[in-house]
Formats: structure tokens, C-alpha cells, sequence
């Protein structure tokens, strides 16, 4: 299916920074189908006259921050790594969003929701999520506890629309980074409820956020949760009838792993407000990730 470029389109040009991350690079293929005339950030982003240097350079309708360290082969790397964590994640962050902010640009900043965990006011299993203004209450993880920090200071730059990506899912299953296709390869996984985001759904409507000049704070999951039982029971029914997998508690985990882990159910209230044909977590799972996968490897 071919997409016309009409005005809109080719009057927008996107300046992406996060070339080598997936998301970066995904967007980047987001661009391409959809005729927008788009480059990659060159500059570092804590090194602020770089970051005007790319500005400067291509003129962007608006900017994209796709960069930032999350850590590999996970985030328990920012644990030994905080001064090289809060050099990306805080500090170059908040720089590009006051470059922006200079250039009167909207800033588009994937951001993380594993900034929660459920508590007495949003038990496991109520479906109550925490909203856009609820403080964050995890801070578990040293990279959980630095998103939460630069969460609370870009609520003071007027220009930058924050999303809330949590435990992000594509229809590539090859891809190392792809919740479904880690916790396939885990020896043992917990099994717990959770929001997640649906990339091969949720990244064209960033696309159309930019295109709307939204701001603010976004809880961008698909509605509802999913738990990780749930995802490989799929798995085995869509992709692969012999696959089997154990379960530890969050006791057992702990064992394993440097930091804990966030849990939780954002509530998506508002983006489904914005964007009412959004599917919820189960029925995007299988409409963009297991079907299309299904069709490919014929069991």
C-alpha cells in the first residue's frame, strides 16, 4: 500500500536523536513509509553546542529523543555505571529539551513508566493504573530512580511531550531487545501483570502526537495488562506448539538480578481519549505481533 505524500507530510522534517537504539531506528522506517523528511542527531546529546549544531543544520519541524542509556545486556549495567547514566539520561536529556525549548521546537521524549509499582492505592490485579499526575513510587532501580528524576524536571519545559514506553513489544521477534522475545529466552520467568507498549501500534501515533503539537505527560502503554504467562501461552499457541517455560516468585528472582524490577499498570485513559481506535494489550499483541508472525512460520 503506497502513502501519498500530502502537505502536511512534506512540510514536516524530523530530527531524530537515537540512530543506533531500536526505537531510533524503527522511527526512522516510520519516516520513510510515510514520506517525511527526516535525520539522525549527529550530537552527543550532553554536549549542548552539538545539539544546536544538528538544529542548526536541519531545520527540524520537531526533534525526537529516542537516546539514552538503558543499559546492556540490561539495566542492572546502570547499577556499576551511574555516573555514565546520569550523564545521558539526566543531563543530556534536559539539554535537548532546553535547546528545544530555545528554538520554540516540540521535543518528542520515549521516556520509561517502569516508574511505578503497585501499591495499597493500585493493587495488583484491581485494574485502578496510575495516572499522568501521580508521582512516581519506584525507585528500585538506579536507572528507574534517574527517569523519574528528569520525569519531575522536564514538567517545567512547556514544549516536550513525555511518553511513558513500558517493557516495549515489536512484531520483529528476532530482536534481542523485544520483551517477548527476552523473556522467551529466560531460563525462568516471573509471572506478574503488566502495562506494556506495542511499538508496531504506538509508534505511528507518536508520529501523529508530533503532528499535533501535543505536550504533557503521556502514559503511552496500550490499554489494560498482560501478565507474562499470558504472553508465552500465546507464544506457544501462535508461533511454537512445543515451547515450554518456569515460573519463580519475585523472591527467587531477586536472586539473580542486581536491581529489582518495576511492576505495574498504568492507566491509558487519556492517549485512548486522543487516539480512540487504540487496541488494548491483548488484542495488539495479537493483531500486530502474533498474527503476522503466525502467517510467517507455517507449523
Amino acid at each position: 500500500m503506497g502513502h501519498a505524500v500530502n502537505g502536511e507530510e512534506a512540510s514536516l522534517k524530523f530530527l531524530i536523536y537515537g540512530r543506533t537504539g531500536w526505537i531510533g531506528g524503527l522511527l526512522g522506517h516510520l519516516c520513510k513509509k510515510q514520506g517525511i523528511q527526516f535525520a539522525y542527531g549527529q550530537g552527543r546529546l550532553e554536549e549542548r553546542s552539538q545539539l544546536e549544531a544538528d538544529i542548526d543544520s536541519v531545520s527540524p519541524t520537531h526533534v525526537f529523543n529516542a537516546a539514552g542509556v538503558t543499559g546492556r545486556p540490561n539495566v542492572d549495567w546502570c547499577e556499576s555505571h551511574k555516573v555514565e547514566t546520569v550523564r545521558t539520561n539526566v543531563a543530556g536529556t534536559l539539554t535537548l529539551a532546553d535547546v528545544c525549548r530555545d528554538r520554540k521546537i516540540v521535543l518528542i521524549n520515549y521516556a520509561t513508566g517502569c516508574i511505578f509499582e503497585y501499591d495499597g492505592a493500585h493493587p495488583l490485579g484491581s485494574g485502578v493504573g496510575f495516572k499522568e499526575e501521580d508521582s512516581p513510587n519506584f525507585v528500585g532501580s538506579f536507572y528507574s530512580k534517574t527517569k523519574a528524576m528528569v520525569e519531575e524536571l522536564l514538567k517545567n519545559y512547556e514544549n516536550v511531550c513525555t511518553l511513558r514506553v513500558r517493557m516495549p513489544i515489536s512484531s520483529d521477534l528476532s530482536n534481542p531487545r523485544n520483551f517477548i522475545t527476552k523473556i522467551t529466552r529466560y531460563e525462568k520467568v516471573v509471572n506478574i501483570p503488566n502495562s506494556m507498549t506495542v511499538l508496531d501500534e504506538l509508534l505511528p501515533i507518536s508520529i501523529e502526537m508530533a503532528k499535533r503539537n501535543l505536550t504533557g505527560i503521556w502514559n503511552f502503554t496500550n490499554p489494560g495488562v498482560v501478565s507474562h504467562n499470558e504472553i508465552l501461552e500465546m507464544f506457544r499457541e501462535y508461533i511454537d506448539p512445543n515451547f515450554s517455560w518456569e515460573n519463580f516468585t519475585l523472591e527467587e528472582q531477586a536472586k539473580v538480578i542486581e536491581a529489582p524490577r518495576s511492576n505495574n499498570e498504568l492507566d491509558a485513559g487519556k492517549l485512548k481519549t486522543e487516539f480512540p481506535e487504540l487496541l488494548s494489550i491483548k488484542d495488539s499483541l495479537i493483531k500486530y505481533v502474533f498474527e503476522p508472525n503466525k502467517k510467517a512460520i507455517k507449523v
